[in-house]
Protein backbone atom coordinates (compact mmCIF):
# COMPACT_ATOMS: atom_id res chain seq x y z
CA UNK A 1 0.00 0.00 0.00
CA UNK A 2 1.17 3.48 -0.96
CA UNK A 3 1.92 6.45 1.25
CA UNK A 4 -0.82 8.86 1.29
CA UNK A 5 -0.35 11.84 -0.26
CA UNK A 6 1.29 14.91 1.76
CA UNK A 7 -0.51 17.95 1.37
CA UNK A 8 0.35 21.75 2.63
CA UNK A 9 -1.82 24.95 2.48
CA UNK A 10 -0.86 28.64 0.96
CA UNK A 11 -3.72 30.84 1.90
CA UNK A 12 -5.93 28.31 2.54
CA UNK A 13 -6.04 26.50 -0.65
CA UNK A 14 -4.43 22.96 -0.08
CA UNK A 15 -2.04 21.27 -2.30
CA UNK A 16 -0.97 18.32 -2.90
CA UNK A 17 3.60 17.82 -2.61
CA UNK A 18 4.91 15.15 -4.76
CA UNK A 19 7.20 12.93 -3.28
CA UNK A 20 10.78 13.89 -4.17
CA UNK A 21 13.65 11.85 -5.84
CA UNK A 22 16.21 10.17 -3.55
CA UNK A 23 18.37 12.29 -2.24
CA UNK A 24 19.60 14.70 0.58
CA UNK A 25 17.77 18.05 0.39
CA UNK A 26 19.19 21.56 2.07
CA UNK A 27 16.22 23.30 2.34
CA UNK A 28 16.64 27.08 3.21
CA UNK A 29 14.21 28.34 5.91
CA UNK A 30 12.60 32.37 6.30
CA UNK A 31 15.22 33.91 9.27
CA UNK A 32 12.43 35.24 10.64
CA UNK A 33 9.35 36.66 8.30
CA UNK A 34 7.41 32.95 7.65
CA UNK A 35 6.31 34.27 4.55
CA UNK A 36 10.06 34.04 2.73
CA UNK A 37 9.94 30.54 2.41
CA UNK A 38 9.44 29.50 -0.86
CA UNK A 39 7.53 27.18 -2.93
CA UNK A 40 9.80 24.66 -4.06
CA UNK A 41 10.86 24.37 -0.31
CA UNK A 42 7.03 23.90 0.54
CA UNK A 43 6.74 21.00 -1.33
CA UNK A 44 9.80 19.37 -0.30
CA UNK A 45 9.29 19.93 3.08
CA UNK A 46 5.84 18.22 2.86
CA UNK A 47 7.04 15.74 0.25
CA UNK A 48 10.35 14.20 1.56
CA UNK A 49 10.42 10.67 3.17
CA UNK A 50 12.02 12.18 6.05
CA UNK A 51 12.30 15.48 7.77
CA UNK A 52 15.46 16.48 9.95
CA UNK A 53 15.73 20.01 11.98
CA UNK A 54 17.35 21.29 14.13
CA UNK A 55 14.13 21.84 17.02
CA UNK A 56 11.06 20.08 16.90
CA UNK A 57 9.52 22.74 18.07
CA UNK A 58 10.73 25.13 16.01
CA UNK A 59 10.18 23.35 13.09
CA UNK A 60 6.53 22.96 14.29
CA UNK A 61 5.38 26.55 13.96
CA UNK A 62 6.61 26.84 10.47
CA UNK A 63 4.83 23.50 9.46
CA UNK A 64 1.53 24.82 11.18
CA UNK A 65 1.77 28.11 9.22
CA UNK A 66 1.37 25.97 6.30
CA UNK A 67 -0.89 23.56 7.07
CA UNK A 68 1.82 20.53 6.91
CA UNK A 69 0.98 17.72 9.16
CA UNK A 70 3.96 14.95 9.67
CA UNK A 71 6.53 13.68 11.73
CA UNK A 72 9.93 15.41 12.46
CA UNK A 73 13.67 14.20 13.35
CA UNK A 74 15.47 15.97 15.76
CA UNK A 75 19.60 16.13 14.33
CA UNK A 76 21.32 18.50 15.61
CA UNK A 77 25.12 18.70 17.24
CA UNK A 78 24.36 17.06 20.26
CA UNK A 79 22.84 13.60 18.59
CA UNK A 80 24.61 14.22 15.12
CA UNK A 81 26.55 10.65 15.26
CA UNK A 82 23.65 8.66 15.92
CA UNK A 83 21.18 10.58 13.85
CA UNK A 84 23.28 11.15 10.78
CA UNK A 85 23.96 7.53 10.42
CA UNK A 86 20.30 6.89 10.70
CA UNK A 87 19.36 9.26 8.38
CA UNK A 88 22.39 7.93 5.64
CA UNK A 89 20.85 4.54 6.24
CA UNK A 90 17.86 5.82 4.94
CA UNK A 91 19.54 7.43 2.11
CA UNK A 92 21.25 4.42 0.82
CA UNK A 93 18.00 2.93 0.67
CA UNK A 94 16.43 5.30 -1.95
CA UNK A 95 14.15 7.29 0.49
CA UNK A 96 14.23 11.61 0.02
CA UNK A 97 15.76 13.70 3.25
CA UNK A 98 15.01 17.21 4.41
CA UNK A 99 17.42 18.96 6.06
CA UNK A 100 16.23 22.41 8.07
CA UNK A 101 18.01 24.25 9.96
CA UNK A 102 16.21 26.26 12.79
CA UNK A 103 16.35 29.81 10.22
CA UNK A 104 18.07 30.35 7.63
CA UNK A 105 20.63 28.12 4.96
CA UNK A 106 21.65 24.33 6.64
CA UNK A 107 24.89 24.29 7.24
CA UNK A 108 25.73 27.62 6.56
CA UNK A 109 28.08 28.46 10.49
CA UNK A 110 27.58 24.85 10.80
CA UNK A 111 30.07 22.00 10.61
CA UNK A 112 27.16 19.63 9.09
CA UNK A 113 29.21 19.67 5.76
CA UNK A 114 31.42 17.32 7.14
CA UNK A 115 28.02 14.76 7.04
CA UNK A 116 27.66 16.12 2.92
CA UNK A 117 30.89 14.71 2.44
CA UNK A 118 30.80 11.40 3.24
CA UNK A 119 27.01 11.49 1.67
CA UNK A 120 28.64 12.32 -1.47
CA UNK A 121 31.76 9.40 -1.00
CA UNK A 122 28.78 7.68 -1.07
CA UNK A 123 27.67 8.73 -4.24
CA UNK A 124 24.39 9.70 -3.02
CA UNK A 125 22.91 13.08 -4.13
CA UNK A 126 23.21 16.44 -2.68
CA UNK A 127 20.78 19.19 -3.51
CA UNK A 128 20.74 22.51 -2.36
CA UNK A 129 17.17 24.63 -1.69
CA UNK A 130 18.04 28.34 -1.68
CA UNK A 131 16.25 30.69 0.39
CA UNK A 132 16.50 33.49 3.43
CA UNK A 133 20.03 33.82 4.44
CA UNK A 134 20.96 36.19 7.19
CA UNK A 135 24.46 37.33 5.81
CA UNK A 136 23.05 38.02 2.31
CA UNK A 137 19.98 40.00 3.52
CA UNK A 138 22.75 41.74 5.42
CA UNK A 139 25.34 42.62 3.02
CA UNK A 140 21.91 44.19 1.00
CA UNK A 141 20.75 45.91 3.84
CA UNK A 142 24.17 47.48 4.33
CA UNK A 143 24.73 50.19 1.85
CA UNK A 144 28.34 48.05 1.75
CA UNK A 145 30.29 46.97 -1.32
CA UNK A 146 28.57 43.75 -2.70
CA UNK A 147 30.83 42.67 -5.40
CA UNK A 148 33.17 40.65 -3.33
CA UNK A 149 32.79 39.33 0.12
CA UNK A 150 34.23 37.07 2.64
CA UNK A 151 31.40 35.25 5.07
CA UNK A 152 33.53 35.01 8.47
CA UNK A 153 30.72 33.26 11.21
CA UNK A 154 31.25 34.24 14.55
CA UNK A 155 34.17 35.87 16.15
CA UNK A 156 36.10 33.96 18.59
CA UNK A 157 34.74 34.55 22.22
CA UNK A 158 38.04 35.23 23.88
CA UNK A 159 39.68 38.39 23.59
CA UNK A 160 43.27 37.67 22.11
CA UNK A 161 41.54 34.85 19.90
CA UNK A 162 39.21 37.44 18.44
CA UNK A 163 41.96 39.78 17.94
CA UNK A 164 44.07 37.44 15.98
CA UNK A 165 41.23 36.49 14.00
CA UNK A 166 40.28 40.26 13.12
CA UNK A 167 44.05 40.43 12.15
CA UNK A 168 44.17 37.68 9.59
CA UNK A 169 40.60 39.29 7.86
CA UNK A 170 41.99 42.74 7.71
CA UNK A 171 43.71 42.60 4.36
CA UNK A 172 40.34 40.31 2.49
CA UNK A 173 39.63 42.53 -0.33
CA UNK A 174 36.01 42.68 -0.04
CA UNK A 175 33.04 43.25 2.68
CA UNK A 176 33.26 40.91 6.01
CA UNK A 177 30.09 39.69 7.17
CA UNK A 178 29.84 38.31 11.03
CA UNK A 179 27.07 36.49 13.07
CA UNK A 180 27.55 38.00 16.82
CA UNK A 181 25.54 37.34 19.66
CA UNK A 182 23.77 40.26 21.28
CA UNK A 183 25.55 40.43 24.65
CA UNK A 184 29.11 39.99 22.97
CA UNK A 185 28.34 43.06 20.30
CA UNK A 186 30.09 45.98 21.71
CA UNK A 187 32.90 44.11 22.36
CA UNK A 188 33.12 42.63 18.93
CA UNK A 189 32.44 46.18 17.64
CA UNK A 190 35.29 47.81 20.18
CA UNK A 191 37.83 44.99 18.93
CA UNK A 192 37.19 44.80 15.32
CA UNK A 193 37.42 49.71 15.46
CA UNK A 194 41.08 48.82 17.11
CA UNK A 195 42.29 46.41 14.28
CA UNK A 196 40.63 47.65 11.03
CA UNK A 197 40.48 51.31 11.65
CA UNK A 198 37.54 53.88 10.91
CA UNK A 199 36.08 51.20 8.58
CA UNK A 200 32.22 52.14 7.44
CA UNK A 201 30.15 49.03 9.07
CA UNK A 202 26.58 48.36 9.92
CA UNK A 203 25.01 46.07 12.21
CA UNK A 204 21.61 44.37 11.34
CA UNK A 205 19.70 43.23 13.47
CA UNK A 206 16.38 40.99 13.86
CA UNK A 207 16.37 40.72 9.70
CA UNK A 208 12.67 40.49 8.30
CA UNK A 209 11.39 40.57 11.71
CA UNK A 210 8.87 43.44 13.47
CA UNK A 211 11.66 45.18 14.68
CA UNK A 212 14.68 45.19 12.22
CA UNK A 213 16.73 47.69 12.83
CA UNK A 214 19.90 48.43 10.76
CA UNK A 215 22.84 50.57 12.44
CA UNK A 216 25.33 52.17 10.17
CA UNK A 217 28.51 54.56 11.07
CA UNK A 218 32.01 53.80 11.10
CA UNK A 219 33.05 50.59 13.60
CA UNK A 220 34.34 53.21 16.11
CA UNK A 221 31.01 55.13 16.18
CA UNK A 222 28.89 52.01 16.35
CA UNK A 223 31.15 50.62 18.78
CA UNK A 224 30.37 53.62 21.33
CA UNK A 225 26.63 53.29 20.44
CA UNK A 226 25.88 49.74 21.33
CA UNK A 227 28.63 50.12 24.80
CA UNK A 228 25.66 52.61 25.66
CA UNK A 229 23.07 50.84 25.32
CA UNK A 230 21.34 49.04 28.46
CA UNK A 231 20.38 45.44 26.52
CA UNK A 232 20.59 44.53 23.34
CA UNK A 233 18.13 41.53 21.70
CA UNK A 234 17.58 39.72 18.75
CA UNK A 235 19.57 38.07 15.88
CA UNK A 236 22.65 40.04 14.84
CA UNK A 237 24.64 40.45 11.45
CA UNK A 238 28.11 42.89 11.05
CA UNK A 239 28.85 43.91 7.97
CA UNK A 240 32.45 45.32 7.61
CA UNK A 241 34.03 47.28 4.72
CA UNK A 242 37.19 46.36 2.66
CA UNK A 243 40.11 48.27 3.29
CA UNK A 244 40.56 51.25 1.13
CA UNK A 245 43.97 50.19 -1.53
CA UNK A 246 45.98 52.62 0.55
CA UNK A 247 45.67 51.32 4.09
CA UNK A 248 46.13 47.37 2.51
CA UNK A 249 49.30 48.79 1.07
CA UNK A 250 50.43 50.47 4.49
CA UNK A 251 49.91 47.22 6.30
CA UNK A 252 52.01 45.65 3.82
CA UNK A 253 54.61 48.19 4.53
CA UNK A 254 54.58 47.42 7.74
CA UNK A 255 55.12 43.91 7.54
CA UNK A 256 58.15 44.74 5.29
CA UNK A 257 59.61 47.31 8.19
CA UNK A 258 58.92 45.10 11.25
CA UNK A 259 60.77 42.24 9.65
CA UNK A 260 63.62 44.23 9.51
CA UNK A 261 63.57 45.63 12.76
CA UNK A 262 62.86 41.92 14.38
CA UNK A 263 65.87 41.05 13.47
CA UNK A 264 67.64 43.50 15.10
CA UNK A 265 65.11 43.78 18.34
CA UNK A 266 62.41 42.26 20.35
CA UNK A 267 59.12 42.58 19.21
CA UNK A 268 57.83 45.53 21.48
CA UNK A 269 60.88 47.95 20.73
CA UNK A 270 60.23 47.19 17.00
CA UNK A 271 56.48 47.73 17.16
CA UNK A 272 57.48 51.03 18.89
CA UNK A 273 59.37 51.92 15.99
CA UNK A 274 57.58 50.81 13.38
CA UNK A 275 54.87 53.02 14.86
CA UNK A 276 56.89 55.79 14.78
CA UNK A 277 58.23 55.52 10.84
CA UNK A 278 54.50 54.35 9.79
CA UNK A 279 51.93 56.64 12.66
CA UNK A 280 50.05 52.83 12.39
CA UNK A 281 48.92 52.16 16.31
CA UNK A 282 51.30 50.57 18.30
CA UNK A 283 49.48 47.94 20.05
CA UNK A 284 48.15 46.46 16.26
CA UNK A 285 52.00 46.47 15.40
CA UNK A 286 53.43 44.49 18.51
CA UNK A 287 50.68 42.20 18.05
CA UNK A 288 51.51 41.90 14.17
CA UNK A 289 55.08 41.63 15.27
CA UNK A 290 54.18 38.88 17.59
CA UNK A 291 52.44 37.07 14.42
CA UNK A 292 55.38 37.81 12.01
CA UNK A 293 58.22 36.18 14.39
CA UNK A 294 56.11 33.00 15.09
CA UNK A 295 55.87 32.21 11.61
CA UNK A 296 53.39 30.50 9.36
Amino acid sequence: MSDPPRRYRIHDVERTAPRPEPGRYHVATPIGNLGDLTLRALEIIAGADRLACEDTRVTAKLLARFGIGRRMFAYHEHNAEDAGAALLADLEAGLSVALVSDAGTPLVSDPGYRLVREAIERSIPIIPIPGASAALAALLASGLPSDAFFFAGFPPQKEQARAARLRDLARVPGTLVFFEAPHRIADSLAAMAEVFGARQAAVCRELTKTFETVYRGTLAELAAAFAEMERVRGEIVVCVAPPDEEAAAGSEDADTILLGLLAEMKPTKAAQEAARLTGLPRRELYQRALSLKEGP
